[in-house]
């Protein structure tokens, strides 16, 4: 694995941030440009090295922060700023820190938004783009959704750089999940083969924080701290019913993070069931055999499903969506329809409710722990710009920032580990089977 950051050349502009070099001195410090975060800390990560060789460096991250030289010429870059994919908390908080960074530390003067996804870089579409002031973001961290507007699918990379070169932009950061940073880097790509020196800085913004070599990405936290909310009321309309189940559906295509942390954070969870765990219905280990068990043993159950676990038992579904994502079957309305049936049939009176949160989730404001990392990540973004470094985005690994190629964090997708600590920790809080077969 390769986590090289690329530059556009050598940064000789002296810094105007007013930080030391010197330890000591109660004066906030530059990063040195050779600091790095090990990517594995373990002891046995460093006797592997060891018995490599002396020449063998451990696998590590450049660490994110300012740098006393500085690539672009504050008063001459322009930068622009783009929000792609689905609407997440905290767009708002990040768009709104990059412009306060660039604007009141770096005495950058020309910060352009691009609306509505990369159509917004394509003149065809017709959209206009915006002059991001201080004055123009002052107050939007309080509203959810993206004052930029979004959208999904690619764009030609040839037509999206032709306008960054026409308007000179110097600086691009993309706001965005895999798809947005597949297409970031189609954009570099296509920036680095005509040999111009724009930099490209991507922020990763999903709420099934499935980024790889990023520990969380910002909307997260606000995610299943809503999701929390759902599971209370399905809790109370299950307890309050014999027999009740409750059943929430929550996001998570290919990664069950937030069904799996809302489970952790309002532990009222009997059964969680994610893409990673294979599960079954019928059957003596099926879920509806476990869950006449429960509703037997405790008289009510909640049930968790992120909305990729399941898909096999829905059909072969092999349309897209305009990200080029494959189009999920409702497994929630599919297992309300199937519980409900089965547990019927087998004449056992029940109450069942279910409950899907999404777009509540999605068009909330960030929660004021999201709100601080949005304005940590967009910092660092905007200090890894200037120094002329690209093909990257801004992470977090070891609850340190960090810089991460967008090509490896690209090449994969960040998945829950059945073996994992986490796991281990949803199954002990559930009580539910380790293996469904």
């Amino acid at each position: 694995m390769d986590l090289t950051i690329e530059r556009l050349g050598p940064a000789r502009i002296h810094s105007p941030l007013n930080l030391s070099t010197q330890l000591g001195d109660q004066v906030c410090n530059f990063v040195p440009d050779d600091e790095k975060i090990l990517y594995d800390v373990s002891l046995s990560a460093c006797r592997t090295c060891r018995r490599e060789g002396a020449e063998t460096l451990p696998l590590a991250f450049e660490r994110a922060g300012p740098r006393e030289k500085i690539y672009f010429d504050p008063s001459k870059v322009r930068a622009a700023v783009v929000t792609c994919g689905g609407l997440c908390p905290g767009i708002n908080n990040v768009v709104r820190a990059l412009v306060m960074e660039l604007t009141y530390h770096y005495g950058v003067r020309h910060i352009y938004g691009f609306r509505f996804g990369y159509a917004g870089m394509v003149p065809d579409f017709g959209y206009d783009v915006l002059d991001l002031t201080p004055e123009l973001v002052r107050d939007i961290h309080h509203d959810g959704g993206s004052l930029l507007g979004s959208s999904r699918g690619p764009q030609d990379p040839e037509v999206m750089v032709d306008t960054l070169d026409r308007m000179g932009i110097g600086i691009l950061f993309t706001i965005g999940g895999d798809g947005t940073h597949r297409g970031a880097m189609a954009i570099h790509e296509e920036i680095s083969r005509r040999g111009l020196k724009i930099a490209v800085v991507g922020i990763p913004k999903t709420i099934d924080n499935d980024i790889l070599l990023v520990e969380k990405t910002f909307g997260f936290e606000t995610a299943f701290s809503i999701a929390i909310e759902a599971i209370r009321a399905a809790h109370v309309e299950a307890s309050g019913t014999p027999n009740g189940v409750g059943l929430v559906q929550l996001m998570g295509r290919h990664s069950g993070y937030i069904a799996a942390n809302a489970a952790l954070a309002e532990p009222d969870v009997n059964c969680v069931l994610v893409p990673e765990v294979p599960f079954v219905i019928d059957g003596e280990r099926g879920l509806v055999a476990w869950l006449r068990r429960r509703l037997e043993k405790r008289g009510h159950a909640v049930i968790v499903v992120a909305e990729g676990a399941g898909q096999e038992f829905l059909g072969g579904n092999h349309s897209t969506d305009a990200s080029g994502n494959v189009d999920l079957a409702d497994i929630g309305l599919y297992l309300k329809q199937r519980l409900t049936s089965e547990l019927k049939a087998a004449g056992v009176s029940h109450s069942l409710k279910y409950i899907d949160p999404s777009y509540i989730i999605r068009s909330a404001p960030a929660n004021p722990n999201d709100s601080l990392f949005c304005a940590t990540l967009a910092q660092n973004a905007v200090h890894a710009a200037m120094t002329g470094r690209t093909g990257m985005l801004v992470g977090i690994w070891h609850n340190i920032f960090t810089h991460v190629p967008i090509a490896a964090a690209v090449s994969g997708r960040k998945l829950i580990d059945p073996e994992g600590e986490l796991w281990r920790s949803v199954l002990e809080i559930t009580g539910q089977p380790a293996a469904w077969q």
